[in-house]
């Protein structure tokens, strides 16, 4: 039985968010901590649920632990700051290599177990993740260095994540109407 999809977001989500209320708390340096710790415990609980752990996951838990522990580290909170950029630029690279070096695209990879779509729409789609991750990476950076860290902690919540969430409905709209169906 699949877990509820409510579940599933929380998991996803709980190391920013846990970030955030550190941030809001105690300051940068604590709330890195933070979200190391809560991205190793959201592995370890992937691990353990389903004897699995996504590449996304990993990938993402490795670049929260090594520009985490770099902003410890050296206590300079630019290289905390630069993690959603690493991650949404590596998203897109991922992307980007699975259209030339796979038979799948990267998008195709993720979804195509739950809905069936022709190959030039998995292409369009994986294209229109690329140029999603790239912009946000800028947009990220952008706010990194016009902005404080109180206004990037937030942005970092509310509006990656937002954007995120409104790209992936819009996205679901748009393989709605190419979805192909059993006769």
């Amino acid at each position: 039985m699949r877990e509820p999809c409510l579940m599933k977001l929380l998991l996803d989500y709980f190391p920013i968010i846990l970030f955030f209320l550190a941030f809001k708390l105690y300051g940068i340096y604590t709330a890195t901590v933070v979200i190391i710790v809560a991205a190793v415990l959201q592995i370890g609980i992937f691990w353990l649920k389903y004897r699995r752990v996504s590449l996304v996951q990993l990938l993402t838990g490795i670049i929260i632990i090594v520009f985490g522990g770099t902003t410890l580290l050296l206590k300079n909170p630019i290289f905390i700051q630069w993690k959603p950029t690493a991650i949404s630029w590596l998203l897109a690279l991922i992307c980007l290599i699975s259209c030339f070096a796979t038979k799948k695209t990267f998008i195709q990879y993720l979804l195509d177990k739950t809905i069936t779509l022709p190959e030039t729409i998995w292409h369009k789609v994986n294209y229109s993740w690329i140029v999603f991750f790239f912009v946000i990476g800028i947009i990220n950076l952008y706010v990194v260095y016009n902005y404080s860290t109180n206004t990037w902690v937030n942005f970092k919540l509310f509006g990656i994540v937002g954007a995120t969430v409104v790209f992936s409905v819009l996205q679901s709209f748009y393989l709605a109407k190419h979805l192909k169906t059993d006769d």
